[in-house]
């Protein structure tokens, strides 16, 4: 017989108003993305990403282009982590938690593109596999706004 899981910590509001603002308007590579947060929990997160003109890689094709991909899964990837450790730590305050980010980097990052990017829109989701007191390994996905997947990933941050 096997344990049902852990119900994940919900977050308070100004934890996650801080780490929104933090992830949307405070990292400027992701405000030049145009990433945007849809839900944020422990045990994995969601967000979209707006085609736009300057994100085309392909001009014959108006596909998306395939860095675009891979930082926003890596942005993803890297803000699941920030979920899992704040969910961690909730016996501090949401100011403390958030302070906590300042170390984490990414280590290794693999993508695959299964298909081309096509669309208006594209959904991003992220979860982390394993949450160690070093390393977190996480995995992602990309999707067209259908839930077509288009590209997948696993990474590796350094947390401490």
């Amino acid at each position: 017989m096997t344990a049902a899981p852990l119900p994940s910590p919900v977050f308070e509001a100004e934890f996650v108003t801080g780490l929104t603002a933090l992830f949307e308007e405070r990292i400027p590579f992701n405000r030049v993305l145009g990433l945007r947060i849809d839900s944020l929990a422990a045990d994995g997160v969601s967000g979209h990403l707006a085609m736009r003109p300057d994100l085309i890689g392909h001009y014959a094709h108006q596909r998306l282009h395939g860095g675009v991909i891979s930082a926003t899964l890596d942005a993803m990837a890297g803000l699941a982590v920030m979920a899992a450790i704040g969910a961690g730590h909730m016996d501090e305050t949401p100011l403390e938690r958030l302070r906590r980010f300042g170390k984490l980097g990414t280590i290794d990052l693999r993508i695959d593109y299964l298909r081309p990017a096509l669309g208006d829109r594209f959904t991003l989701r992220a979860e982390v596999l394993r949450l160690g007191s070093r390393v977190a390994t996480t995995r992602m996905e990309f999707a067209d706004a259908a839930g077509k997947l288009l590209a997948t990933g696993s990474a590796a941050y350094i947390v401490s």
